[in-house]
């Protein structure tokens, strides 16, 4: 039995939106080539790319971006969904931006990828502070949670939305979150993942859950082992993975 290693990667192996820590990139590169290691992130591969680089994006054994939506090996593009977002679920979502109390507006705030759809408030194209800004009102108001639920009432029985990284929502078909990924895992394999939005608002949920439920018999499959990792940030995944190590002789 094998054991593939799946990562969230913003807030799991890199702060949000940002680089890669330098230090933990280069322990990081011996981890992966002694271990089967994969990538699960809503992010879009030039994103990918530009926070954990092409030494790793080219070398893990699979990326899987727009919450597997689009699907990169060796630097090649391997599968793409055409899904896109509906005209009546386009306009919910501008309705929550002019009814948002949040101020502040940056720009690209419906950002269209392979197979989802990512909704923020404040914008993609805001800086460190502006997202910390809207981090530090989110906290209190909550305004996330309360768009991706009244979504899901609206649209829950075909798409579904989850909160994702710092500020936005990652908007996809139903079935087509992190979960889909197992798919490509044999019936044997061990299955670890690490994620920083486990809970069940977050994006990370749905693969948490499926993950765990490899141990207990639930999931297609019944022979594979599960676990994954509710990190708080990069720190913490590095920290449990050093542990593993210790384990596995890297």
């Amino acid at each position: 039995m094998s054991t593939a290693y799946l990562f969230d990667v913003d807030g799991t192996l890199t702060p949000s939106r940002q680089g890669m820590n330098s230090e933990f990139r280069i322990w990081f590169c011996k981890f992966m080539s002694e271990n089967h290691v994969y990538l699960v992130t809503g992010s879009d591969y030039a994103k990918t790319v530009e926070q954990m680089g092409r030494t790793i994006t080219e070398n893990v054994k699979a990326v899987y971006n727009c919450s597997g939506n689009d699907v990169w090996v060796n630097g090649k593009n391997v599968y793409t969904s055409d899904w896109r977002l509906p005209k009546l679920a386009e306009y919910f979502l501008n309705s929550c931006l002019y009814e948002s109390k949040f101020d502040l507006r940056t720009g690209r705030h419906i950002e269209e990828r392979p197979g989802t759809v990512n909704f923020s408030i404040v914008g993609r194209n805001a800086n460190k502070e502006q997202r910390a800004k809207y981090v530090e009102y989110d906290a209190v108001e909550n305004e996330r949670n309360t768009i991706a639920s009244a979504f899901n009432t609206m649209f829950g029985a075909d798409i579904t939305a989850t909160a994702g990284g710092e500020t936005g929502l990652d908007i996809y078909p139903v079935g087509k979150d992190k979960a889909q990924v197992l798919k490509d895992f044999d019936h044997y394999d061990n299955v670890v993942f690490f994620g920083d939005r486990c809970d069940e608002h977050g994006n990370d949920h749905t693969l948490a859950r499926a993950v765990s439920a490899l141990s207990e018999g639930k999931n297609s499959l019944a022979n594979g082992q599960g676990k994954f990792y509710n990190v708080d940030n990069w720190q913490d995944t590095w920290k449990i993975l050093k542990n593993i190590s210790q384990h596995i002789e890297i």
